[in-house]
């Protein structure tokens, strides 16, 4: 398993120039954007082990970032021009 971090514009550089607008123009994506990079980050810490966490905390911030990520693919497909 690969400890890198997994940002927006890695995930979906497809929608990279989407994800840009979006964070400067709609609140609601700037908000699901900046909680998907704090939890983010948080899962990378645990993964590195920056941050000693139990098993079921990592599992449980792994699954909050995966659910954020699938709510922000469903919102770039939707906005994306």
């Amino acid at each position: 398993m690969t400890h890198t971090p997994h940002e927006l514009a890695e995930e979906f550089p497809e929608y990279a120039e989407t994800i840009h607008q979006l964070k400067t123009t709609d609140a609601h994506f700037k908000k699901l954007a900046e909680e998907y990079h704090t939890v983010n980050r948080q899962v990378h810490r645990m993964e590195t082990e920056v941050e000693a966490v139990s098993s079921d905390t990592e599992k449980q911030a792994r699954e909050r970032r995966l659910h954020l990520k699938d709510e922000i693919a469903e919102y770039l497909k939707q906005h994306a021009g």
